[in-house]
């Protein structure tokens, strides 16, 4: 495949999105072969190729937190907060997370599947190529295991990368309330060994939270997860700060997620440990948070910035990239190019992913062409999407 005449947002490179104009692609065997621009393009790939009629070229988008697999939805609750109900009130008519572990437990494998599809099918049409996706709306070790079976099945059904993260220490389940050291240790664990036994898992997060579980309760679980060899995540700092950021650097996470009450020392932490920050400005909106995170610390100390979906029913029923992308412009104060690094370069890294991300020889041919030419345009735009095509290994 050779592509040509078309505006490459590399994001790689000393420049902004590591910008090529009048570039051209040649793509082999499902891996870019070369890249760059087009007057360089070496004579034995001078054929006739696809003129791309100055279109943009980015790398596949990447969306590296979501919650896609969950049975139910929570509309209904979202009327009663906005008719004016307490979330106590919402709880006791079996709202919040609890109707959606009562929705994921009753549903079968099949009708998981195919609920998931529609999401992702949402998001492939923006240009996605890679979603993670996170069990945690079982929280028993059936139910755990049947969704992370769906997100693998994701891969199969459809011509995208999906990356999977176990999170079983996403909530203490009703018929345990109040023993959270007790869930953890006869069903987080346990399913988690179970999972990563059935080749099921990626990685492995947690929510470090005071309405979910503690420093030492995380600790727990990690500490498995490092014995088993998977790298970890952690949602961290969304709604307090208790230390979660510092205990995912400590242990050399691959990111942590939310991260709006992370504070300077956190930042410095991250950045010591390599450890990417993934903002989710759709769970920000949708809760009405005011707490920013803390962008400035994090550029000034070198912390890469991932953005992501964070689509689950709850607290972020959002499945489009593109406008998270906006999201963390307007509403993090991004740049439009930290934007597209924090859904392509960026979002690979808190992945641990290396052959995705940017265009370059040797990565896979993970492409989108948009029908812009100015890369600022993908996070510009609100309610609109661009995507002229999706490139999916060569394909």
């Amino acid at each position: 495949m050779l592509l040509r005449n078309a505006v490459l947002a590399a994001m790689a490179g000393g420049q902004p999105y590591g910008l090529i104009q009048n570039a051209a692609i040649v793509v082999e065997q499902g891996q870019i072969s070369w890249a760059g621009p087009e007057a360089d393009l070496p004579s034995e790939h001078n054929g006739v190729g696809e003129d791309l009629g100055g279109r943009l070229v980015t790398p596949g988008l990447i969306d590296c937190h979501t919650h896609i697999v969950f049975g139910g939805n929570r509309a209904t609750e979202f009327e009663m907060r906005l008719n004016g109900a307490s979330y106590e009130e919402v709880a006791r008519a079996g709202g919040g997370i609890v109707s959606t572990v009562t929705a994921t437990r009753d549903i079968s494998e099949d009708d998981l599947l195919v609920d998931a599809l529609t999401r992702v099918d949402a998001m492939l049409a923006e240009g996605v190529s890679v979603i993670e996706v996170k069990s945690g709306y079982g929280l028993d070790r059936d139910t755990e295991l049947k969704m992370l079976r769906v997100a693998r099945a994701i891969g199969r059904a459809r011509s995208v990368r999906v990356m999977t993260s176990f999170l079983g220490a996403h909530a203490v389940p009703s018929e345990l309330k109040g023993r959270a050291d007790e869930y953890i240790d006869s069903i987080a664990i346990p399913t988690l060994e179970a999972a990563h036994a059935e080749g099921l898992v990626d990685a492995v997060d947690g929510f470090c939270e005071g309405i979910a579980f503690d420093i030492a309760q995380i600790r727990r679980v990690f500490d498995k997860a490092r014995e088993l060899g998977l790298p970890i995540k952690l949602h961290a700092e969304q709604l307090s700060n208790i230390g979660g950021t510092r205990l995912a650097a400590a242990y050399g996470a691959l990111s942590a997620d939310h991260v709006e009450y992370a504070d300077e020392d956190d930042a410095k932490a991250l950045a010591a440990s390599g450890s990417v920050a993934v903002l989710l400005p759709g769970a920000f909106y949708t809760l009405h948070e005011t707490q920013l995170p803390p962008i400035e610390a994090f550029r000034a100390h070198g912390v890469p910035m991932a953005l992501a979906t964070d689509c689950n029913p709850g607290s972020s029923p959002l499945s489009s990239l593109l406008l998270v992308m906006n999201m963390g412009c307007t509403l993090f104060r991004l740049t439009p190019e930290e934007a597209l690094a924090g859904v392509t370069v960026h979002a690979a890294r808190a992945l641990g992913l290396s052959d995705c991300g940017v265009i370059a020889p040797g990565k896979r041919a993970d492409l989108a062409v948009w029908n812009v030419s100015n890369p600022a345009e993908l996070a510009y735009r609100i309610g609109f999407n661009p995507l002229e095509r999706r490139i999916f290994g060569g394909t």
